[in-house]
């Protein structure tokens, strides 16, 4: 089981405490830093001191980190033109010396689009699969061939398909709740599936429909990845697991039902239920940046055990 260490930094924190994160990540073991790719802060925060672009930042952590892999959960179709971000991912993952793996999603948060001028268009998951054929296919293209794409919502003539990226395939990785669509788009393009938020039980049943749609599409089921992210609060008693609650507004009851929360036996435990429906992967979601103890206890008493 890979533990990775999933940030939020829209509910407030500064590149350098990022940098500061995706360091301690490096250096306690962990597999990699992911972030989420918001520019509004959700719930009751302020947010401050404002968002930071998750591309920009994963671009300055590929230049201060060595081994850790870099990527989003998830980058917004609706952020960012197509072709924009595959030069943009390239060009990270070319930083990174081949460390970078693109979660693309379709972008859900209607007001941090008001807030900052973003279009928000209606076909949100139509654009999406479109977006993933262009990405993809300017990666696939072979150097000194072009790239043409005419869709519904976006057109690419004659693209020199440049920069190509470090890795000969950047990972792509796909997730969501969706019955029908996302299991179709994730056995097309996917190199891993991820269950956010989400019960035991839930998960099971969202990989099965993943699972027999890349099946049906000719693949193997075991060629992806099947992962969970989970916030996640633990302590080495029940007041530090109570306090870690508390600075991060959340319940010790509500989090132990929804996340891994609890001892790190406690937790260990239930992450050994999820890699029973198969997930290989867990991303931490850690709420408090501040708090690199947190991570510590987490790799000497959780990650030790599952490794």
């Amino acid at each position: 089981m890979d533990l990775r260490i999933f940030t939020e930094p829209q509910q407030g924190a500064t590149y350098d405490t990022l940098l500061a994160v995706a360091k301690a990540t490096e250096d306690l073991g962990f597999d990699a830093f992911f972030r989420s790719d918001h520019f509004l802060s959700m719930g009751s925060g302020d947010g401050l001191p404002g968002p930071t672009d998750a591309w920009l930042t994963l671009a300055g952590l590929a230049r201060e980190t060595k081994r850790i892999r870099l990527g989003t959960l998830m980058t917004a179709g609706t952020f960012r033109l197509p072709g924009v971000l595959a030069i943009q991912v390239a060009q990270v993952d070319q930083m990174s010396g081949g460390r970078v793996e693109l979660g693309l999603g379709a972008g859900w948060f209607e007001q941090e689009h008001k807030a900052y001028g973003i279009p928000f268009p209606k076909e949100k998951f139509a654009r999406l699969e479109e977006q993933l054929a262009i990405v993809t296919g300017l990666w696939e293209t072979k150097p000194g061939d072009t790239f043409d794409f005419h869709g519904t919502y976006y057109d690419l003539t004659d693209s020199p398909a440049l920069p190509k990226p470090a890795q000969s395939r950047i990972p792509v990785l796909i997730g969501g709740h969706g019955a029908s669509r996302t299991p179709r788009l994730t056995a097309q393009y996917a190199d891993e599936f991820n269950m956010p938020f989400a019960s035991i039980e839930d998960s099971e049943q969202q990989f099965g429909r993943v699972r027999a749609a890349v099946e049906a599409a000719g693949r193997k089921a075991d060629d992806l990845i099947y992962s969970n992210a989970l916030v996640v609060c633990v302590g080495k008693d029940d007041q530090e697991v109570a306090r870690r609650a508390a600075v991060i507004g959340r319940e010790v009851d509500e989090l132990k039902a929804n996340g891994l929360a609890g001892s790190p036996s406690e937790v260990v435990d239930k992450i050994g239920r999820y890699a029973e429906t198969g997930s290989r992967r867990i991303y931490l979601q850690i709420l408090d940046l501040h708090d690199l103890d947190h991570l510590e206890l987490i790799s000497s008493q959780v990650q030790s055990q599952l490794s």
